[in-house]
């Protein structure tokens, strides 16, 4: 079964040109729509890429919902965060100004200075309005010594001006430098993202708002205190305690499980203990209390299995009792949530057969309905609901990557930004076809094609395929997802009919399929990827002996494991991927992952963990192969590339290997932006060394040879 979602193109496509590597310069997102109390304004970030920084620079902009023009209203490069005041008539927002951590700023709705209201040694993130308005909660992160100094009022005096306020930003630098050279390692994990942890914790703050502008900013509070990361701050509608998460097990290692829902008192002065609100058995995030302050919304996943089960949306009463489960009959993972305005019901997003759709929830546990009137397939990324019923929400669709959106409360939705439209207008965007096929065992698989501008089904020779494989597993791509919609049309535009899927272990088709990966990752995927290949091949317009493959962490894994048990494919390049689950469990910040999905630590499942490690088979791989990874990725470290690469080589195989320094796990999606240019530059020169023609010195076409 095939359906095409084309975007429509006007009477000048004769005129365009098809996408190129260097459209990503062009090409921004946006971020964190935020609904105005009045319903009549979105705050969102917008991020744009600054080429000759070689970076990705955020700012606030205002978008009206009646579609009038959106304007910038902070003049920061680095600004997120943006949150109305419940008056409506200020912005508060996080920003990094100069050489500085990032701070807490507030800024007039009407325009003016945005005032900064903090100068703490860590930064702060996750501002939040109290329901007066008079204070903003936030969080920063200090160690044991540091809370004890602040408790006893040995606050370090406010530097004099701008010159010795370079000299404390360069002192402390070097001082923490000094503090961690050795390092000293007693838990695990030790580093994320792209840093290593420090000894501190994240702690609770809570600041009162001065409202006259020339008054000076108050001294911060802080109302916790304990050797514990507290989740972002949520006020109750009283005012009088906040909402937030916390492990509930410190020696857990981890930093993903074993989390609660806590009410943390707001006293006068002082702090009380926080309350626990759940209990385990499953681990709780992203707590919501209820407009009328009845109830408290979350979500949770099964302790047990949280990697590969469904995240689900539970309710409690906000005075004390059992969650109850409104998505359990839904077969849904819920992304994300908000409650509407009436307290009778909540949104949530789900991804569902490769699109991210709103679903709005039945508070009675009557089940989930999917919001009509939006696109087969559009990706909602993030979503806010205001007030009045207005909902704002960044989406993706087969014809435009990322714009923000706003619907109202009867329904009808208007699009509020065209930032990509000078681009968009300029190129051709090829349609994304549909491909529902059946894998060996019977199932239906979903999956996309996308064919090249000048696609000629009967061209002589047929066309190269290229194969992209998602990570996660757990995770699913759609025609609408922003992350991969540009370099889709730029491997299309190059000439190649590029497929991918959602194999077994996907999100998006419910639990069984999710699950069907559990303990047996390769060997359950594979068939269905190699099905769609054959689907493509009987077609009779892809040429089998110029077929490529790709895909990032557990698609650079596939990747790896496809080639090593298949002889198919002309070439490979295989980024920030997984080759020794052995190794994986022990220098990954995310070590659980192969305990849960295994069922077991490596000294017991060690024959299990090997036979499912693509390096197992590396001595059969005779595909050239690119290996691309980041210097500083914690999730999946360089440690697994090192190793194939060296297996490979000892081998004398055809084999590259692209070390990028000073990028994580992101790197692909939010890293540099000369990174992520080159990142693509190179898996395309490598597929056309292998899958496009050339000619030789006889003139005659030739396919690209193997040597390396």
């Amino acid at each position: 079964m095939t359906r095409t979602i084309a975007p429509v193109q006007d009477s000048s496509v004769q005129k365009k040109s098809s996408f190129t590597v260097e459209d990503l310069y062009r090409l921004g997102w946006l971020e964190e729509p935020q609904v105005s109390p009045d319903g009549r304004e979105i705050a969102f970030v917008r991020v744009t890429i600054d080429r000759s920084a070689n970076a990705n620079r955020r700012a606030i902009w205002i978008a009206p919902t009646d579609g009038g023009p959106p304007r910038r209203l902070t003049s920061g490069t680095n600004d997120s965060a943006p949150r109305w005041s419940p008056d409506g008539r200020w912005l508060a927002f996080v920003s990094v100004r100069g050489d500085d951590r990032p701070q807490l700023y507030v800024l007039r709705r009407d325009g003016g200075e945005a005032r900064r209201l903090t100068s703490l040694p860590q930064g702060v993130s996750d501002p939040a309005w109290s329901p007066d308005g008079r204070r903003i909660a936030f969080l920063s992160r200090l160690n044991a010594a540091e809370r004890a100094s602040e408790d006893a009022s040995e606050p370090e005096p406010e530097p004099a001006d701008e010159f010795m306020h370079k000299q404390l930003v360069e002192r402390r630098k070097h001082e923490e430098q000094r503090r961690f050279d050795p390092r000293v390692v007693r838990r695990l994990p030790y580093r994320a993202g792209v840093e290593f942890f420090d000894d501190r914790s994240t702690q609770m703050y809570i600041i009162e708002v001065p409202d006259d502008d020339d008054a000076p900013a108050p001294q911060p509070r802080r109302i916790t205190d304990a050797d514990l990361d507290f989740g972002a701050p949520v006020w109750m509608p009283d005012g009088q305690s906040v909402l937030t998460t916390a492990t509930r097990d410190p020696e857990a290692d981890s930093q993903f499980f074993f989390f609660d829902v806590l009410r943390v008192p707001v006293l006068p002065e002082g702090r009380a203990d926080p309350q626990r609100l759940t209990a385990p058995g499953f681990t709780h995030f992203a707590p919501l209390p209820s407009p009328d302050g009845r109830w408290i919304a979350c979500l949770r996943m099964a302790e047990n299995q949280p990697f590969a089960s469904a995240t689900s949306l539970v309710v409690m009463d906000a005075a004390g009792g059992e969650p109850r489960n409104l998505t359990a009959a839904a077969d849904l993972n819920i992304a994300a949530y908000d409650w509407l305005p009436g307290s009778d019901g909540l949104l949530c997003l789900a991804g569902w057969r490769g699109a991210q759709p709103l679903w709005r929830v039945a508070l009675d546990g009557g089940g989930c309905e999917r919001l009509a009137q939006m696109p087969d397939d559009r990706f909602i990324a993030e979503f806010d609901t205001g007030r009045d019923g207005t909902i704002a929400f960044v989406a993706g669709d087969a014809a435009n990557p990322c714009e923000l959106y706003a619907r109202n409360k009867h329904g009808v939705e208007r699009r509020l930004t065209a930032f990509n439209a000078p681009l968009l207008e300029e190129r051709i965007i090829v349609p994304f076809e549909e491909l529902v096929y059946t894998a060996p065992d019977g199932c239906k698989v979903q999956g996309w094609i996308l064919h090249p501008p000048d696609f000629d089904p009967a061209q002589p020779g047929g066309y190269p395929l290229a194969v992209y494989i998602h990570g996660g597993p757990h995770l699913m791509w759609g025609p609408g997802v922003r992350s991969m919609w540009h370099e889709l049309q730029t491997v299309a535009a190059r000439g190649y009919v590029v497929f991918f899927c959602n194999p077994r272990g996907s999100d998006g088709y419910g639990d069984a399929w999710r699950l069907a990966t559990q303990a047996n990752w390769g060997f359950a995927d594979a068939p269905d990827i190699h099905a769609g290949i054959d689907t493509l091949i009987a077609r009779g317009y892809v040429d089998p002996h110029r077929i490529a493959v790709t895909g990032g962490s557990y698609g650079g894994y596939m990747t790896v494991w496809l080639i090593a048990h298949s002889d198919r494919f002309a070439c490979a390049a295989a980024a920030r991927g997984v080759y020794n689950l052995l190794t994986q469990h022990s220098t990954s910040d995310a070590h659980e992952l192969v305990e849960l999905v295994f069922e077991g630590f490596p000294w017991e499942n060690h024959d299990v963990l090997w036979r499912h490690s693509p390096l197992a088979y590396a001595h059969r791989i005779t595909t050239p192969l690119l290996i691309l990874h980041a210097e500083r990725d914690y999730r999946v470290p360089i440690s697994e590339a090192e190793q194939l690469f060296a297996f490979l080589r000892r081998r004398k195989q055809v084999v590259e290997f692209v070390r990028y320094p000073r990028e994580g796990h992101e790197l692909t999606r939010t890293g540099e932006p000369d990174h992520r240019a080159d990142h693509m530059r190179r898996i395309l020169e490598w597929f056309d060394r292998f899958c496009q023609p050339r000619t030789g010195n006889d003139g005659a076409p030739r396919r690209g040879s193997t040597d390396g």
